[in-house]
């Protein structure tokens, strides 16, 4: 799977159970530029845990704070 292709896929849990629309750039942060909330980042790690069947513990998680950051939080998880 490739980096776009992960992103894409972060991308469509993002607007299916957050509602975000648009594409994501790398450089978005998720608080600040998304408007995510503890209660929505929770959501997002959990429906991407969900969608790539990984999981995150608690302080890689805190410590994701752009898309970027996410999209190689995920890969690193696939054994990219």
């Amino acid at each position: 799977m490739t980096r776009d292709e992960v992103a894409a896929r972060i991308a469509g849990v993002a607007q299916k159970h957050l509602g975000l629309d648009g594409e994501l750039a790398a450089e978005q942060r998720l608080v600040e530029d998304l408007g995510l909330d503890s209660l929505k980042r929770v959501i997002l790690a959990a429906e991407i845990e969900n969608e790539f069947r990984i999981a995150f513990d608690p302080a890689e998680e805190a410590a994701i704070a752009t898309v970027g950051e996410l999209v190689a939080a995920v890969e690193e998880k696939l054994g990219r």
